[in-house]
C-alpha cells in the first residue's frame, strides 16, 4: 500500500512539473518573441527615423532588459520543467544567478522611470524644480538608462563576490536551491537580511510605481473631463485617448504590482525553509516571468506607432487614418498629450 501510494505521489509530481514545464515554454518563448519585436521595432526607429520620441529609448532598454531577464533564468527553468539535464558548477549558477538580478533590478528600475518620465512630461506643476525637470526630462532620459545599467551591475556584484564557495561542513554553508542548479551561501545568510537586500528594493519601486501611475491617471481624467463637451459627438464611436492611457496605465502597474509582490513574497518562503514543496520553485520563476513576458503586448497593443510597424511587416499596412481615425481637433490635442504615455 506504501509503495502504491508513494508511486502515486510521485507520478502527480511528475506531471505537475510537466505541466510547469509547458507553462514556462509557453510563457518564456511568447515573452522573449514580443521583446525582440519591440527591440527589432526601436532598432529600426534609431536607424532609419530622423526624430525618435524621448520615450523611445526607455522602451528599448526596458524591453532588452527583459528579454535578458526571460533567457537567463526563464530558458535553464523551461529545461528542468521538461525533464532536460542541466549541469552548472557553482561559477555558472552564480553568473545566471548575477545576470538575472541585475536584468530585474534594471527592469523594474526602468518601469519606474517611465512612469516618472510620463508624470514629470504631462505635469502642469508650475514649480521651478518639476519646471526644469519638465524642460530637461527628454535629455535626461539616455544618461539615466546607462546609469541604470551601470549602478544595478555594481550593486548586484556583491553575487560575485562575497558569496564565496564554501566546502565545509554543513554547519557553515547552506544550499540555496534554485531549481536548475543549487548555491552554497554562508549559514549566516539570513532571511533578514535575504528581505534587505532582495526584496526591500522591490517594495521601493512598487510603492513608488503605484504612487506615480496614480497621479497620471487623476492628471488623465482630469484632462478628459475638461475637454469632454468637445468630444460628446464622437464618444459613441471612439473611446477618448485619455481613457485609452487610463487602461493602459492601470493594465501596466496591475501585472507590475502583482508580480512583483507575489514573486517577493513567495523568494522569501523558499529561501527561508529549505524543505519544501517541489512545484514552488517553478511556480516562483513563473511568477518573476510574468511581468517581463506580458508587458511588450501591453505596449504593442496600446501603441499606434507599434501597430503600423507590426502591420507593415505583414504587408497590411494601411493609410494612417484609416486605422486610427481622428474625429475632431480636439482629439488631436489630447492624442498628443496621451502619446507620450502610449
Amino acid at each position: 500500500m506504501r509503495t502504491n501510494s508513494s508511486t502515486t505521489v510521485s507520478e502527480e509530481i511528475i506531471f505537475l512539473n510537466l505541466v510547469l514545464g509547458i507553462a514556462s515554454f509557453i510563457q518564456t518563448g511568447a515573452g522573449i518573441l514580443g521583446n525582440v519585436f519591440l527591440l527589432w521595432h526601436y532598432l529600426f526607429i534609431f536607424l532609419f527615423v530622423h526624430r525618435p520620441r524621448p520615450i523611445d529609448s526607455i522602451f528599448f532598454h526596458l524591453a532588452l532588459a527583459n528579454s535578458i531577464m526571460l533567457i537567463s533564468k526563464g530558458v535553464p527553468q523551461t529545461m528542468v520543467g521538461l525533464g532536460l539535464k542541466i549541469s552548472l558548477d557553482h561559477i555558472g549558477c552564480k553568473l545566471i544567478i548575477f545576470v538575472h538580478r541585475v536584468a530585474r533590478s534594471l527592469s523594474l528600475s526602468l518601469a519606474c522611470l517611465l512612469s516618472g518620465f510620463q508624470i514629470i512630461t504631462i505635469s502642469s506643476s508650475t514649480f521651478s524644480l518639476v519646471s526644469d525637470l519638465k524642460a530637461n526630462a527628454s535629455k535626461l532620459i539616455k544618461p539615466l538608462c546607462f546609469f541604470c545599467w551601470i549602478l544595478h551591475i555594481q550593486i548586484n556584484i556583491f553575487v560575485f563576490v562575497n558569496m564565496k564557495n564554501f566546502v565545509g561542513s554543513s554547519n557553515s554553508t547552506r544550499i540555496w536551491h534554485m531549481g536548475f542548479c543549487s548555491n552554497f551561501i554562508p549559514a549566516s545568510f539570513k532571511v533578514s537580511l535575504f528581505v534587505i537586500l532582495y526584496c526591500l528594493p522591490d517594495f521601493l519601486y512598487v510603492g513608488f510605481m503605484v504612487l506615480v501611475s496614480g497621479s497620471l491617471v487623476l492628471v488623465l481624467q482630469r484632462h478628459h473631463q475638461q475637454v469632454q463637451h468637445i468630444h460628446r459627438s464622437s464618444l459613441s464611436s471612439k473611446r477618448s485617448s485619455e481613457m485609452r492611457a487610463t487602461y493602459t496605465i492601470l493594465v501596466f502597474v496591475s501585472i507590475y504590482v502583482s508580480f512583483t509582490l507575489a514573486n517577493s513574497i513567495l523568494s522569501v518562503y523558499l529561501f527561508e525553509f529549505e524543505k519544501s514543496f517541489g512545484w514552488l520553485i517553478p511556480t516562483s520563476a513563473l511568477l518573476a516571468a510574468c511581468f517581463p513576458a506580458i508587458s511588450p503586448f501591453v505596449f504593442i497593443s496600446c501603441d499606434s506607432q507599434i501597430l503600423h510597424f507590426f502591420y507593415s511587416l505583414w504587408g497590411k499596412k494601411r493609410s494612417q487614418d484609416s486605422l486610427f481615425p481622428r474625429s475632431s481637433t480636439a482629439h488631436h490635442s489630447t492624442s498628443i498629450l496621451t502619446r507620450r504615455y502610449l
